[in-house]
């Protein structure tokens, strides 16, 4: 952790002249931009511009049609698959749904990529997955199962999972989908408690705008129209100073003030 934190501001993920496509059909093109270690970094824009396949291509699941994405200056994208897989080693994924198995305790969820990825005793597998569930507020909660408990706990159980290797970074696709607004709030504050501890880069999709701006430093903004990204930084300077419009409206809407920015493009 302590190495982590003195890595602060320094580029960890940098994507070079990124095209997304199906086929012959171009998503996202000329994407360029610079996530540095300890951001929490935002992926937004409209429905169907491409973010969570974004993440996709940032965690190897994807592979760009055109350009590159390095982890330190690794070039993740040209890497051989045993070098790619130690670097996928490093990540932490949080998936919509929480991805949790329905049959498994939220301990034995947390296990699974211990009991994969190492060869610790059982007894000690057990042990890190009861801390990884602690850290996210799930102490005693071990031994239920996904369906006995609520839609939020079952978010954090899976951001617990997530963490259970220790990973540099964390990407979470729409981690509030289908909470409600305090569940929400709390796992937003549960985001950022776990960027100071851990020192981790955590690389988020979502559309909600007091996610955004609550743990959001960085971001980066697509466009459909343009097919390309069209803002990148701090989202709240995004939301007073971008130079698009489009940005603005959509990093304003329904806020008060809103129409005022809408005059002033």
């Amino acid at each position: 952790m302590a190495s982590q934190l003195k890595l602060r501001g320094k580029p960890h993920i940098t994507v070079r002249n990124l095209t997304m496509a199906f086929g012959n059909f171009v998503l996202m093109r000329d994407l360029d931009f610079v996530v540095n270690h300890a951001d929490v970094f935002i992926i937004m824009g409209g429905s169907g511009c491409g973010k969570s396949t974004l993440l996709r291509h940032l965690v190897g699941l994807i592979e760009p049609a055109k350009g590159d994405i390095l982890y330190d200056g690794v070039n993740f994208t040209a890497a051989d698959p045993d070098d790619r897989e130690r670097m996928v080693r490093r990540f932490g994924i949080l998936y919509q749904s929480g991805a949790l198995f329905s049959s498994l305790t939220l301990a034995e969820n947390v296990s699974l990529p211990l009991g994969e990825f190492t060869t610790l005793p059982p007894r000690q597998i057990r042990e890190i997955a009861e801390l990884k569930l602690a850290l996210v507020g799930l102490k005693g909660f071990e031994d239920y199962y996904p369906n006995e408990i609520s839609g939020g706990m079952q978010k954090r159980a899976g951001l617990a999972r997530a963490m259970a290797l220790d990973p540099e970074i964390l990407f979470f696709d729409e981690p509030s989908a289908g909470l409600d607004p305090i569940s929400s709030r709390l796992l937003d504050d549960l985001i950022l408690e776990l960027r100071e501890s851990l020192g981790a880069t955590i690389v988020v999709v979502t559309h909600e705008l007091s996610s955004i701006f609550t743990i959001g430093n960085n971001s980066v903004f697509l466009d459909t129209d343009t097919r390309t990204m069209i803002g990148q930084g701090d989202p709240k300077e995004l939301r007073d100073h971008c130079p698009d419009l489009k940005v603005r409206r959509f990093l304003t809407r329904g806020a008060e003030g809103a129409d005022a920015v809408d005059q002033h493009g």
